[in-house]
This record gives structure tokens, C-alpha cells and sequence, in this order.
């Protein structure tokens, strides 16, 4: 799979990029950032998913 067809929309390998620039300190920071980041998104889309699933009947 080529970078083009994998890459996603959002962002995210130029912040990986701009991440792995930084010194070791900074990069570990900018890391958990990130991570915290991408940890709420899927936590909203998760409880955005249980809200559409209608309840069983």
C-alpha cells in the first residue's frame, strides 16, 4: 500500500512528522498529547455508535 492511499485526512502523519523533529523531551510530551488526543476521539465516537444502535427489542 503506497503512503498516498494509506495517509489520512486529518493531519495525522505531518504531526507525526513535526513530532519526530523535536527534541527526545519534547517529542515524549507532544507523544502523550497525542495520544490523549486520539483517545477522546475514540472514546466520543464510541459513545456516539451506542446512541445510534437502536435497543433491542
Amino acid at each position: 500500500m503506497s503512503e498516498e492511499t494509506s495517509a489520512p485526512t486529518d493531519g495525522l502523519w505531518s504531526r507525526l512528522r513535526l513530532i519526530e523533529g523535536q527534541p527526545l523531551p519534547a517529542r515524549a510530551d507532544a507523544y502523550s498529547a497525542l495520544h490523549d488526543e486520539l483517545s477522546r476521539r475514540l472514546d466520543s465516537g464510541a459513545k456516539l455508535d451506542q446512541r445510534e444502535t437502536p435497543a433491542p427489542r
